[in-house]
């Protein structure tokens, strides 16, 4: 005697079958997490130039130069004058940041007192953008705006001229270095209070374990060179 089931077991029957099939085919593929992280890590490698193995890059670590305790005693001084005393070194440095910002519409290259002054005119003449310096109080003769900022032991101020940097424009943030974050947190918010968009902020150096890039704010940051202490 044949015996029908109702619809909504067979339905039931067959949606386990399949999912007992597809669970079957995924423990059949023991590496596909680690896949998919391949896949994804991409995405955060980009934010920092040296980990992409860019030729040029060995060329820029090696020019510069690390000066044990200096300024003082168990600060390790990351030295970019021999960067600068190689002309393909240092053009190489340019040409990594222009690749990346050329064609992004970027009109305002922001850059951070004092080495960002170095890096900064540069890479804004090669894309197209202005120069807007970053100062230490009472170095810029006009009107200026202001943005405080705490340090370790005490607290800093930078400044730009007032109308320098319209709203809505699209700028890029320009030093040397990023230790702990609090001056390249200080130049967005100076920027972002006059109604600029930060795009972006890049250095030539991390200190990764300063932790500096977790003080902005989820705020892409790109460097080309990570220097660990060991």
């Amino acid at each position: 005697m044949c015996v029908s089931l109702p619809t909504h077991s067979l339905s039931l029957s067959l949606s386990i079958n399949i999912l007992v099939l597809f669970f079957s085919f995924l423990c059949s593929f023991p590496i596909l997490p680690c896949t998919l992280l391949k896949l994804t890590s991409p995405l955060i490698c980009t934010m920092s130039a040296y980990k992409d193995q860019d030729p040029r890059l060995h060329g820029i670590k090696t020019k510069i130069r690390v000066v044990p305790n200096f300024p003082k005693s168990g600060i390790m001084f990351q030295d970019i004058t021999t960067l600068l005393l190689d002309p393909k070194a240092f053009k190489d440095t340019i040409d990594l940041f222009v690749e990346r910002y050329k064609g992004k519409n970027i009109s305002v290259v922001a850059g951070i007192e004092a080495r960002g002054f170095i890096f900064g005119p540069p890479i804004a003449l090669a894309i197209g953008a202005k120069f807007v310096p970053l100062r230490k109080p009472k170095k810029l003769p006009g009107k200026v705006i202001s943005q405080e900022y705490i340090l370790e032991y005490g607290r800093d101020c930078i400044e730009m001229h007032v109308g320098a940097v319209e709203p809505g424009e699209r700028a890029l943030v320009v030093d040397d270095l990023i230790a702990t974050g609090g001056t390249l947190c200080a130049a967005m918010d100076l920027l972002e209070r006059v109604g600029a968009e930060v795009v972006e902020c890049a250095c030539v150096i991390e200190l990764p374990e300063l932790k500096g890039r977790e003080r902005l704010n989820g705020k892409p940051l790109y460097v080309l060179v990570e220097y660990m202490e060991i």
